[in-house]
């Protein structure tokens, strides 16, 4: 049993051998997510993608609510560094996806958190799709996303779950809205 575990577990790329020493966990950072979701190969993909967000982060983002103050401070942080990003005319997409995963974090929950760092690529694509696709100006898209981050790090910060969940829904719906002109049902 002990050596199918190992077998397993090397075939996984969670442990490695080193013949007559032994073996040795493998580099967490580099293990790949337990659920390769794949690339977004079409608008319908997109679609899914987004409204799957919707349902998995809103709930995120009420939990992160009922978190420790150092969670707050993180996801503070983050929207912060976001909004350096945009001042300096970088994309900030990587800030985008970093207070994603700080809401995600704050949560308490490590399979929110391993979702959103399994879902990393495709937030990196949907995001330049709104961005490149987008029929409003790239200024005034901007600021309602930071004003969106905003709202959701100030109901975190209030500890108040229902606004966190309305706050992060809004933001949500409001990608889709940038990327396809209306809310989807």
């Amino acid at each position: 049993v002990l050596r199918q575990a190992l077998e397993r577990l090397r075939a996984e790329d969670r442990i490695y051998s080193r013949k007559g020493s032994g073996h040795y966990v493998s580099d967490v950072a580099s293990q790949k997510p337990a659920v390769p979701f794949g690339a977004l190969s079409s608008i319908a993909d997109v679609r899914d993608f987004l409204r799957f967000r919707v349902n998995i982060e809103v709930e995120s983002a009420a939990l992160a609510a009922q978190a420790n103050q150092e969670s707050h401070v993180q996801i503070k942080m983050a929207h912060q560094r976001m909004s350096a990003a945009v001042a300096s005319h970088r994309s900030g997409i990587e800030e985008d996806l970093a207070f994603h995963i700080a809401v995600a974090r704050a949560s308490g929950n490590r399979f929110y958190v391993l979702t959103m760092e399994a879902l990393a690529e495709q937030m990196r694509f949907s995001v330049q799709l709104i961005r490149d696709l987008s029929g409003r100006p790239s200024a005034g898209r901007t600021t309602a996303v930071l004003d969106e981050h905003a709202a959701i790090e100030a109901a975190i910060a209030a500890r108040d779950p229902q606004r966190a969940r309305q706050a992060m829904e809004a933001h949500l719906l409001g990608g889709i809205d940038r990327l396809f002109g209306t809310v989807l049902t």
